[in-house]
């Protein structure tokens, strides 16, 4: 049961990345390029796989809330600061 979540994980990255790819296609305003694939990717995957060892390693349910909300605000912050600074 607990590696199914680790498949979803696997599955949703690249997944998650199909929505910047196809956007480009129908528009000009989103403008990725390979690196910025690979950031996100990279990205997406920590955070879910800290996700996942957080849900196994914390027993209690408000902490394990906690836990993920942490890590999301972490990501939320990594990705501002990185869209701050491409421009």
């Amino acid at each position: 049961m607990k590696n199914i979540r680790l498949i979803c994980i696997l599955l949703a990255v690249p997944a998650l990345l199909l929505i910047p790819f196809f956007a480009m296609k129908f528009t000009h305003e989103v403008n990725w390029t390979a690196i910025d694939f690979i950031t996100m990717g990279v990205m997406l995957l920590i955070t879910g796989l800290a996700i996942e060892v957080a849900l196994r390693l914390v027993r209690v349910t408000w902490m394990k809330a906690a836990a993920v909300l942490a890590i999301l605000f972490g990501f939320v912050m990594v990705w501002g600061a990185l869209v701050h600074m491409g421009g």
